[in-house]
């Protein structure tokens, strides 16, 4: 490849975390789903050529700072390198050099707080930076998608959107829509320090829609109507409204067998201190709950968490993500 293709001797791409306020699980199902960005934690990837031999033509290799579990790595690399393979091909890119690229996160991962799909999205932008293309959204969550689906199997989509959003989201059936913030408050976000096994709880949901005859329906309706109330509640600066629902949702994934105990911990933490609602956020069974709070009741909140195992936790408020939609 000649040098004048070479739009830029770096690319660089960016994405950020988020958190499911509800409709886990539900939204595979048609149901509609509420997604927070987490601007807080983000992740930036770096592309460049390789400087080594290149002993394979075309081929990309991935460095990620920290030290997540060798298991890990090795599906993100997977995951990645398809994502690389079709922006390759949807770009009309071809015999290139080999490619270095370095993905420095904070978000941690595991957690249910969007960590693969926020580094496919930087790794994403860093590719059409160095390459100088100008990506769509649309064709960025098609990319996104790819390397989710390798990730995790069947995936909704919400995480692709998500990480890539500037405000709340209501996801359903593919198509994202911005939510109205009427409230004031914040959500604290606590990390249980345990991996969650979203796999796992996902056949586990479907075992147990296979024993009882209407549970899919049941768990489906239940978890629209949750999350149709939260949406207007958040809508119309109803925060008690809003903390019910998502206390309420926890309660239906709990029942489902997609809790643990140092989760619900977390969450009778965060309702003692004074929370006006609280829920696992995520896959399940391990992961991060997420708390709505009033700022009075922040400090106390947080301490409280933990002291009941939380092993770091980060504030998103609602205002400022209303500031930053307009």
């Amino acid at each position: 490849m000649s040098e004048n293709h070479r739009a830029r001797s770096v690319g660089i791409g960016r994405a950020h975390a988020k958190a499911i306020l509800l409709g886990e699980h539900a939204v595979v199902y048609g149901a509609p789903a509420l997604a927070l960005p987490v601007p807080q934690l983000t992740v930036t990837a770096s592309a460049g050529w390789s400087s080594r031999t290149p002993g394979d033509p075309g081929g990309v290799s991935f460095t990620m700072t920290g030290s997540p579990s060798r298991p890990m790595m090795t599906q993100a690399s997977d995951s990645l390198s398809r994502l690389t393979a079709e922006f390759k091909t949807a770009m009309g890119v071809a015999d290139i050099p080999r490619l270095d690229v370095i993905i420095d996160g904070a978000i941690p991962h595991g957690r249910g707080l969007g960590s693969s799909a926020a580094c496919a999205r930087a790794v994403v932008f860093a590719l059409a930076d160095l390459f100088g293309h100008d990506l769509s959204e649309s064709a960025a969550f098609d990319l996104v998608q790819t390397a989710e689906n390798v990730a995790h199997g069947r995936s909704s989509g919400v995480d692709a959107r998500a990480v890539g959003a500037t405000a709340p989201l209501r996801f359903q059936a593919g198509r994202a829509s911005e939510l109205s913030i009427g409230c004031d408050g914040l959500f604290i976000i606590a990390d249980s320090g345990v991996v969650g096994r979203t796999k796992d709880a996902v056949e586990l949901l479907r075992e147990g829609f296979q024993r009882h005859t209407g549970a899919q329906e049941r768990f489906v309706r239940r978890a629209t109507q949750l999350t149709d109330e939260a949406g207007r509640a958040l809508a119309g600066g109803r925060p008690q409204q809003l903390g019910a629902r998502l206390t309420d949702y926890h309660d239906l994934l709990r029942a489902a067998g997609l809790s643990t105990h140092r989760i619900d911990a977390l969450v009778e933490a965060a309702l003692t201190a004074g929370s006006l609602g609280a829920k696992i956020t995520g896959g399940g069974l391990g992961g991060c709950v997420i708390a709505l709070t009033q700022p009075v009741q922040a400090r106390e909140v947080t301490a409280r968490l933990h002291e009941a195992g939380a092993v770091q936790t980060w504030a998103v408020p609602l205002r400022g993500l209303a500031d930053h939609a307009r």
